[in-house]
């Protein structure tokens, strides 16, 4: 018997595996308690898509309480195991950017974590969530008084400082309050992450961080991570706890974080040795990647952890040094797959796409329209992102076809899914679910075309809540004074 023909397979990109099981949920891709039912439907924790539907309408974030708190407890209690002989544990930073509300907050300080900051805002919502101030940190390449202000007045575990101006503001503020700060300065490694350059973030031609290698124009001689640190050991309002790296997001290999720590550990160890100091911390970053797709394979947190702790081990044994205390920051590991997003079918079309090398020689390209799209997931377009997508509502016996997936903005690269196999069947009504989307979604996401963002719900032991209400339109007019 001849195989059947799928629909558009010509066109598909090199990297998608061939069409499988349209009905299969990728374990890797969604949520430890998301499965499909006896009829077929997607659930959550024993809730489904259509409850949801017809609760919370389209489009709809739907995050899982228990995986989040799971991914979360993963990542600390690994690496506690496998820095515990070295520094007694690591601390855990959730990365507020990611996404954040009073609620997830509450999960990340429950769970033993700690929480990244970027913002005043992001101050807000901690200080709202009744964080103390201890086991939050500020980031951000240009923080404004008011933001270094308030960090101080909440008693900051730590302001990462990205630049010998910006240390010498803070300074200068906390000297005023009769204050001390505590710092971390972030130097930038020198190492490529392979990931998308513009969340590439440790190499030279970049905002972030301080050099190993560039003379600062403000300190002949002396590279602009030398000098921070010379200032950071003298001004008297500084607390001078260690270095910090981040090396950029959704990484898979190890080599990068390898790299990193022997290079920081060595400027730890010359710069102690200089001024007769001990630096009792050391971040080593994160950006570990999440499952987009059936082809992106991310470590297990204790895989990592150990790696880590191996290459920390080494490098310490190497220079004759202790450890100091480190700390990691998951990022999108611990939200991104707790999350999928929820949209409605509405209208399709099929076009005829003349087919790479091939002169003369067309496939059916079918476009699947859904109620949301670049508003509530950027990502595609801002960084060719990909993900995956389900038809959630129910099962198809039907064969595969290429499909691409997307908004209903005024944008033709209004794209949530470039490539997928969905079932010929795929209509107008079913609720397709994109799973992947707990990280840098939400965050992101945005009114163009006066389109409200949408709700967030948590779903836990069969019962699912808002823990951020949808927009309405009487939201987007609030603002709008001329009336």
């Amino acid at each position: 018997m001849s195989e059947t023909k799928i629909a558009g397979a010509e066109l598909a990109p090199s990297w998608l595996p061939d069409a499988g099981d349209v009905n299969e949920l990728v374990p890797a891709m969604w949520a430890n308690d998301v499965e499909r039912g006896p009829d077929g439907e997607v659930t959550i924790s024993g809730v489904s898509v259509s409850a949801l539907k017809e609760q919370f309408g389209t489009p709809l974030y739907v995050m899982s309480e228990g995986d989040f708190r799971a991914r979360a407890r993963s990542f600390k209690d690994a690496f506690d195991a496998a820095f515990a002989d070295l520094c007694g544990g690591v601390d855990v930073y959730y990365a507020g950017k990611s996404f954040l509300c009073t609620e997830v907050a509450r999960w990340v300080d429950s769970e033993g974590l700690r929480l990244d900051t970027c913002s005043g805002g992001e101050l807000a919502v901690a200080q709202r969530a009744g964080i103390s101030g201890e086991k939050l940190s500020l980031h951000g390449n240009n923080k404004s008084a008011a933001e270094i202000n308030r960090a101080l007045d909440m008693g900051l575990g730590r302001i990462v400082v990205d630049s010998l101006h910006e240390l010498r503001r803070v300074a200068e503020l906390a000297a005023t309050r009769g204050v001390v700060a505590n710092v971390m300065l972030r130097l930038t490694p020198g190492v490529h992450a392979h990931t998308h350059e513009n969340i590439a973030t440790a190499h030279e031609d970049q905002k972030f961080g301080l050099s190993f290698i560039a003379e600062d124009p403000e300190a002949p001689g002396m590279s602009a991570a030398e000098a921070a640190s010379k200032l950071a050991v003298e001004a008297e309002s500084i607390n001078f706890l260690g270095f910090h790296a981040h090396i950029g997001s959704q990484i898979f290999e190890a080599e990068g974080f390898e790299i990193a720590a022997r290079k920081l550990l060595g400027f730890t160890h010359e710069i102690q040795r200089k001024y007769g100091i001990t630096l009792p911390e050391l971040d080593l970053g994160g950006g570990y990647g999440i499952a987009y797709t059936a082809v992106d394979k991310p470590r297990p947190a204790a895989e990592v952890a150990q790696a880590m702790a191996a290459v920390v081990r080494a490098t310490c044994s190497e220079l004759g040094m202790s450890a100091p205390k480190l700390s990691i920051e998951p990022g999108r590991a611990i939200v991104g797959s707790s999350t999928f997003t929820l949209y409605e079918t509405g209208t399709l079309k099929t076009v005829q796409v003349e087919v790479d090398g091939q002169d003369g020689v067309t496939a059916p390209r079918r476009y699947v329209s859904v109620d949301g799209g670049m508003s509530d997931n950027p990502r595609p377009v801002l960084y060719d992102a990909d993900y995956s997508a389900v038809v959630a509502s129910r099962a198809s016996a039907e064969a595969p076809a290429l499909s691409r997936v997307v908004g209903k903005h005024c944008e033709s690269g209004d794209i949530v899914v470039r490539d997928v196999y969905l079932p010929n069947d795929v209509a107008a009504g079913d609720l397709l679910a994109v799973p992947g989307t707990g990280a840098y979604c939400w965050a992101l996401a945005s009114n163009y075309n006066y389109a409200p963002r949408p709700p967030v719900v948590a779903v836990k032991n069969g019962a699912a809540r808002l823990i951020v209400r949808g927009e309405t339109e009487d939201d987007l007019l609030a603002r709008d004074i001329g009336a």
